[in-house]
This record gives structure tokens, sequence and C-alpha cells, in this order.
């Protein structure tokens, strides 16, 4: 059913591209992050990452007329590409040919949503990027029975065991409130989409105050419109900002914003890369902080653990394991486990057994 064609997730009976980072006419999309998303003819998708794609797709254009403009090529600026929006809810199927359709939650970010497309030869689920643990901010995620899964592995070695949400939460928050009473601008670097508002749940639950980014500032008020309250947050500004509030700022943004290049700042970063690693409460570059070129790092991830990943497999029940976007070693595990297992390659379509 999946193949790799032109080096993207494609399926051949549907006529159907999944997270092609090429435009297409017609592919889906599973979640909102720029590694899944893209600009296509039609985007068949959940109706909370349609809301999020948008804004998303909105962005990158006017970023892109900001640079050329500046450059002094406004008159190069084509056309903006029309996109129409396919949405679906969640657990409400629609046919597609001689299959049948269905969009569940993958519990990854606001409106992520795995695949299961059911025919003759069987049940079929792409996860996309997934996590069974539950968030903050993000839906429920599901599991269902299926023949074949194509499922991510980001983090599939062993050593990758992720504390307790609620436990790496209260480790933020001592974090954080710790650098306000030392008089010293605590900058948690957080995903736009994603951990960004996973980040404004947890701190603003403490009672912290917030500021965020322009980018992280627009992203909330999508959460907000899809009833996933933020709490209350300042928009950044240079000329306001005085380091007395937690500032969550985008990871590609590293250079420390301008307000604060001044002042005594601590720096987290907030990843599963950084996992082992304790960050201490005196800001004194805990281990796991040099890594990143950051003060602290937190473990919070929007991506499934090793117990995760075969935690699925063992509710989902499927007769074949396709792995994508992880470590290829993973598929020996598995194999060693007696899991039929493969990492999907660029060959020839693969058959259902």
């Amino acid at each position: 059913m999946f193949s790799l064609t032109d080096k993207t997730l494609y399926v051949a009976e549907l006529d159907l591209w999944i997270d092609s980072m090429k435009s297409r006419n017609r592919s889906y999309v599973s979640h909102g992050h720029s590694d899944h998303a893209r600009v296509h003819e039609r985007v068949i998708t959940s109706m909370n990452n349609a809301r999020v794609c948008r804004l998303r797709f909105g962005l990158r254009t006017e970023r892109k007329r900001e640079r050329l403009v500046s450059a002094g090529g406004a008159a190069l600026i084509p056309e903006d590409r029309a996109c129409e929006f396919e949405e679906h809810a969640f657990n409400e199927p629609w046919r597609l040919g001689a299959h049948e359709l269905t969009l569940f939650s993958a519990g990854h970010v606001l409106g992520s949503a795995q695949l299961l497309i059911e025919g003759e030869r069987g049940r079929f689920v792409y996860t996309g990027d997934f996590k069974l643990e539950r968030s903050y901010t993000a839906e429920a995620p599901e599991v269902k029975r299926c023949d074949v899964v194509l499922m991510e592995c980001t983090y599939g070695r062993p050593q990758f065991v992720f504390p307790p949400r609620a436990e790496i939460a209260g480790q933020m928050v001592a974090w954080a409130r710790k650098a306000l009473e030392d008089d010293v601008a605590p900058i948690f670097f957080a995903y736009s989409l994603g951990k960004a508002q996973e980040a404004l749940a947890i701190l603003g639950a403490a009672g912290l105050p917030l500021t965020t980014h322009g980018a992280i500032h627009s992203m909330a008020r999508v959460y907000d419109e899809a009833g996933v309250a933020m709490p209350p947050h300042d928009k950044y500004d240079a000329n306001v900002y005085d380091g007395t509030s937690v500032l969550l700022w985008p990871p590609s943004g590293r250079a420390l914003p301008k307000a604060v290049r001044h002042r005594k700042v601590r720096t987290a970063s907030l990843t599963g890369w950084t996992l082992g690693r304790t960050p201490s409460a005196d800001g004194s570059r805990p281990a796991g902080g040099g890594r990143f070129g950051v003060d602290a790092g937190f473990p919070l991830s929007d991506h499934a653990d090793f117990p995760s990943l075969l935690k699925y497999i063992e509710l989902a029940q499927p007769r074949k394991v396709l792995l994508n976007h992880g470590y290829k070693d993973f598929t020996h595990r598995l194999r060693r486990m007696g899991i039929d297992a493969e990492f999907l390659e660029a060959n020839p379509q693969l058959a259902l057994f």
C-alpha cells in the first residue's frame, strides 16, 4: 500500500501523496510542522490542522514577500498559489474510490492525525509523528488495530524513556521561578507549534508571567480558537520586555533577543534529546545544557519514547511494521522480538504480506 516515490510516501491505489515536501495536486498532511506540511493544490487533513496550516502557510508566504520586497524584487513576487483544504473530523470515515479512509488523533500537536486506509487487502495505518502520553494541549492519542502500520521511530532506542510529563513540568517551573527570583531572565527555546503551547500551559498553570515570540503568540491564538485555552501572555516587544517574565522563543532564533543582550539570562531547551540529564535549579549549566548551547535541557517531547513505540505495536497488533523517520536499528530490535519489521526504503511498492 505504501511506497517511496520521488523520495516521498505515496499510495498508488489512491493516487495520494503523504506529507510530501514537494507541491502536489493532492497530498495528505498529518500535521503542521514544516518537515511535513507544504502548500498543495488540495490538502487532505484534520479540521484543527487546517487551522494550523492556514496560519503557517500564510506566515511563510508573508516572510517570502518581505524578503523579496527588501531586496528590491517586489515585481518578482508570484501570485499566491491556491490551496484547497479537504477537512475531515476524527473518526468520521469517507470513501476514496474503493477504499474507506479515517483520520484519528496522533497526540503529537494540535490537529495531528493518523490515517487509516481500509480496503479488500486489509487495514493500513500511517501514524506520522505521534506520542501516546497525554499532553496538555493536543488531542488525546488513539491506536487502532491494523494489518500494516507505517510508523515513525524517532526515539527507537532503549535509552529513550521519558519521565512523566508532570515531573518534567515541575522541573521547568522550578527552574524558571528560580531564575526570576535571581533577577535573571529565563528563556525557553521551543518550537512555535506544539512545544511552545505545552510550555505555555505548564508555566501558565504555575502562575508565572509569560512573554512569547510573535510566531508563538500567533499560534497560541489558533489554539484558543480551536478550544484549547492558552494562559495570558504578552507578545514580545523589544522596547517593552524587561526580563521579569519567562520568555518563550523559537529554536531557530537562538540568537538572544535584542531586549536581553545586555542582561543576565538563563536559557533552556525543550527536547527529548536531553534525556537522562537533569537540569539544576541554580542556573549553573547543568549536564545536558552545553550540548545545545543552553544552560538547561528538559526532555519535553512530542514524540513517542521507546516503550511507547513498543506499546503502540502491542495495541495495534499489525502483521507487518514499516518504519521511517528514525533509527534504522529499531527494525532489528523488533525482528529479535519476533515482529515482522522493515525500514521503508526506495524500492518497488511493498505488498501486504
